[in-house]
């Protein structure tokens, strides 16, 4: 993926894989304004390990661009954890939940990471306050959905509405696109039917539909409700209990 201000949404859902298989979850760390909670979603990059140090790894995008991501002891180094037995366990086995918590030595060369922090294209460096190592297959999806963004879907914040044309703003790219809608598009909000004038500039919504003589055309619409976090933090977790 092209090294970028990653759109945070794309980003998080990315690094919202690795934290719980059902919802995006908060893990207790310093927040962007020094509080305890601080949200997955955040601007950083994705990118092939290419060599490793005390401190820092460098990365080498499919741009082809080559970052310097800072850790510290600060920083959160995960697993992404899979759904579905580990290699070698029954399928029923039973999966601890969460993520599984690294350290800096298990990152290793030729292992994909997505690093969530403060970037600095001008330096190419992230001081990284999530590291996560992800699976190759989920890799492999991120670059399929990348390559059909526009052609088979759409997400992104509303900013504009003309008739029947909304224009979102986000995605890979993190830039301007527009759908159309027509006597076949479904629009729903938490699986309840809504029509085109219900959408609100603002409004967060996924698009799913094909290109038609180059206009991207909804068959369905979700206007996506982003619930806030609630309940008990999950930490990250070792494989084996510590004695």
């Amino acid at each position: 993926m092209k090294l970028r201000l990653v759109s945070a949404l794309f980003l998080g859902l990315t690094l919202s894989a690795a934290y719980t298989q059902d919802a995006a979850q908060q893990i207790p760390g310093p927040g962007p304004r020094g509080g305890m909670g601080m949200p997955i979603v955040a601007t950083g990059t994705m990118g092939t390990v290419t060599a490793v140090a005390a401190d820092h790894y460098l990365i080498r995008t499919d741009a082809g661009d080559t970052y310097t991501v800072h850790f510290s002891v600060n920083t959160r180094i995960l697993k992404q954890r899979i759904r579905g037995a580990a290699p070698g366990q029954p399928a029923d086995a039973p999966q601890p939940p969460g993520p599984l918590m690294l350290k800096p030595s298990e990152i290793e060369v030729g292992d994909v990471i997505a690093v969530n922090g403060e970037l600095d294209t001008a330096a190419k460096s992230v001081g990284a306050v999530f590291i996560v190592k992800l699976d190759p297959q989920r890799v492999q999806q991120a670059r399929e959905m990348e390559a059909s963004y526009g052609k088979t879907w759409l997400i992104g914040r509303v900013t504009a509405i003309d008739g029947v044309k909304v224009t979102v703003h986000g995605g890979p790219d993190n830039a301007d696109h527009s759908f159309v809608a027509d006597q076949n598009t479904t629009i729903h909000r938490r699986r309840e039917p809504i029509t085109l004038a219900d959408i609100q500039i603002g409004d967060m919504v996924h698009a799913q539909g094909t290109l038609k003589d180059g206009t991207f055309t909804a068959t369905s619409v979700a206007v996506m409700v982003i619930p806030r976090p609630r309940g008990t933090p999950m930490l990250p977790q070792r494989d084996t209990p510590p004695q």
